[in-house]
Formats: structure tokens, sequence, C-alpha cells
């Protein structure tokens, strides 16, 4: 049978009221809607739920024990079609996405405010991981989507490039090119500079950027805020991208455009091929692919 939820709240307002035509108005309905309603179920069900005569509409033992347990499923019905209408109107939900800590320290914090405010009943969760983790998450269905850097093509993912990031050389105020007002690859590729650890996304676009010459690399570290230390504690300078930038607002630091071989560095958004986002997930994205870009651009000084 095809019991519904308009079938359960018409057998109610009748069992309540004993009468058709103020069942029927109590539902919205004309009286002929409204008893081909009640026919229509008691046809489903195969059995009389009211006696009827000209004077009076009551329960039959059927529709007494129906009425048991349509007064438990109904309220029930209603509580879960209400909270269902509370995602599909923001009023509740999740996010769960992985993203690069240089993303998760700049610009996402205030996008997750202002999604915050928009939608207060919606949880945002955040893992700060490197690119290929960020993949693996996605892929592993341990996250909605992800933000990191330029991924590889795969059958089994969705890329969407979301912005582009250029780099900076990093220097005290006194080292001999803080003056410049922008810099070239012939002006640093000699400069010891501090480097990021091998699995960094940082250090694999810089690394394919001078390819085949190599950078001189006088640390090595695996977080932008350790290399703003290093810099700031005068023990050398450093490449990092636009994203990386409030790392390093410090009042003796300089911060100067460098142009690269390979000068942009794509953002994407990686999600599973084919699968169906959630409403939440995609309305967070949907404020991602508006407002990434201008984000990044603000970043730079």
């Amino acid at each position: 049978m095809n019991l519904s939820l308009r079938h359960m709240k018409a057998f109610m307002a009748l069992a309540t009221l004993r009468n058709f035509t103020r069942a029927a108005e109590s539902c919205s309905l004309t009286q002929s809607a409204f008893s081909a309603l009640i026919s229509n179920l008691e046809g489903d069900l195969g059995v009389k739920l009211f006696a009827r005569n000209t004077r009076n509409v009551d329960l039959t033992a059927e529709g007494q024990v129906f009425l048991e347990i349509v007064s438990q499923l109904l309220p029930e019905t209603e509580r879960a079609l209400a909270q269902m209408q509370d995602y599909v109107q923001l009023r509740k939900g999740r996010v769960s996405l992985a993203a690069l800590p240089s993303i998760s320290a700049s610009i996402l914090p205030p996008l997750i405010a202002r999604f915050g405010r928009d939608f207060p009943g919606v949880e945002v969760v955040v893992q700060d991981v490197a690119s290929t983790v960020c993949v693996e998450m996605v892929r592993n269905r341990q996250v909605d989507f992800a933000l990191g850097a330029a991924v590889p093509p795969r059958a089994d993912l969705a890329i969407e490039t979301l912005a582009r990031d250029t780099f900076w050389f990093i220097c005290l105020e006194g080292h001999p090119l803080a003056q410049r007002k922008r810099l070239g690859i012939a002006d640093v590729i000699a400069e010891p500079i501090i480097g990021f650890e091998p699995n960094s996304s940082v250090r694999q676009h810089l690394d394919a950027a001078v390819y085949p010459k190599q950078w001189v690399r006088s640390h090595m570290v695996n977080s932008l805020s350790t290399a703003a230390g290093f810099v700031s504690a005068g023990l050398g300078v450093t490449i990092v991208p636009t994203l990386g930038l409030p790392q390093f607002a410090h009042l003796r630091l300089r911060a100067i455009p460098l142009t690269l071989p390979l000068n942009e560095r794509d953002i994407c958004l990686v999600r599973r091929s084919g699968d169906t986002d959630s409403i939440a997930a995609e309305a967070f994205m949907k404020l991602l692919r508006g407002s990434l870009q201008p984000a990044l651009q603000a970043l730079a000084p």
C-alpha cells in the first residue's frame, strides 16, 4: 500500500472531529476530495476504518487499532520531515574539508565566519594537512572536498581551479635586495634559501619552476611559521606563495614580488567524481568559488 502523510493527517482529522465537513475544512480540502482520500486509504488497507450514518462518524474496531498506530507514527513522520527540511534549508548540516595549512591559516577563517553568520546551524570542520594528504582524504571519503595545490588529473577526482597564487621573496629589511620592487629568477637563484621539506607543495612548485637548475638551501623546515622565525632571526631568506604572507607580517621583514618561469600555482577544489554533494557542502563551495581569488589577492601587500 501507499500510506502518505496526507492519508495520516486526513485520518487523524476525521478520527478527532468525527465530521466529514469539519475534517475536510481542517485539511484545506473540499469534502469530495477529502472523502476520496479516506476511501483510498480504506481501499489500500482493505478494511473499513469508519462507520458512517446520516448523523455520526465513528471508528470501527480496526479504525481504533489504526488510530493507535497513526498516533505514534504521525508525530515521528512529521518530526523526521521537519529535520530534513532543516538540512534542506541549511538550518542544520555539516561541511568537512581538508585544506593546505596556508589556506587554513589565512583565507579560510574569515570565510568560515561569514558562512557561520549566514548559516549558524551548519558545522564546518577543517583538516589542515599537506596537499597530498588532502587528495587522499577526498578519495577515502574522509572529507567532502579539499583545497590544495595543483593536482594531477585522475579519473576518480573532479578538479576545479579556484585561484592562482604567485610567489614572494622574503628577507630582512637590511638585505641587499630588500629595496627592489620586483625580482626575477636570475636575482635569487644563487641565494641560499630557507627551503621546505620535499612533500611540501611550495617546495614541489619551486623545484619545478627552476628545473634543471637547483636552489641553494641553507636550512630546511616543515612550516611557513618556522621559516618566518628563521628569516626574522637573520638565518637566511625564503620564497613563499601569497597564501603564506600573513606568517611573515613582521616589521623587519620585506616581501618582494618574484617572477618565476612557472609563475603561478593553481589552488584547486578537489572532489570525488560523480558524487552528489550535500546541500551544506555545495553552499560552502559556492562561497569559495566567489571569494577565494579576491581573498588571496587581498593578502598581497
